[in-house]
């Protein structure tokens, strides 16, 4: 029971939602632009496979909601990057690789790439329950091994550890 359960988990993890929660579908196409960038695919996975994109939509729908007016801004300062280097490229995502490379080095030393690298960083290795790291790409990359996920010791040493329960075994053995 408990395998089918953990093969029906990471199966669930393996399949991006069907709707972005706060990221409009344009905003999610330019995000994924810039993240593809920031950790690009080429021998290994990069962003995209890991699903960085559904990363941010959820941290911005949880943790990270404060965050929305500074992603929105965030966006529209590459957009406008993205004009005034290459003016009849009207979005990000439209640009050749070359060019959104260009337009993020123009952008590199400004907080909205310390905003979106840092996102993107989170996204690639955090734990695939948050969204990203998809198929654990990330940490396959650095060689963790997820398979010692902590859970709760058992018997006696860790009564302390909210609903303990004695082992009626154990109270005949004193």
């Amino acid at each position: 029971m408990l395998s089918a359960a953990q093969h029906a988990h990471k199966a669930a993890q393996a399949v991006a939602p069907a709707k972005f929660e706060v990221l409009t579908p344009e905003q999610a196409v330019e995000i994924d632009a810039i993240t593809g960038q920031i950790i690009p695919t080429d021998d290994t996975p990069g962003a995209r496979q890991a699903g960085v994109v559904y990363f941010i939509d959820r941290a911005l729908k949880t943790f990270a909601s404060g965050q929305k007016e500074a992603f929105a801004d965030g966006l529209a300062q590459v957009q406008a990057k993205t004009k005034e280097l290459f003016p009849p490229v009207q979005k990000f995502s439209a640009a050749s690789p070359e060019q959104q490379i260009a337009v993020l080095k123009a952008l590199e030393n400004t907080p909205v790439f310390g905003l979106f690298r840092f996102a993107t960083v989170i996204g690639f290795f955090c734990d695939p329950a948050r969204g990203g790291n998809r198929s654990e790409v990330g940490w396959k990359l650095i060689g963790f091994d997820s398979s010692h996920v902590f859970q709760p010791p058992f018997g006696y040493y860790d009564k302390d550890y909210p609903g303990w329960q004695p082992n009626p075994a154990d109270a005949s053995k004193k």
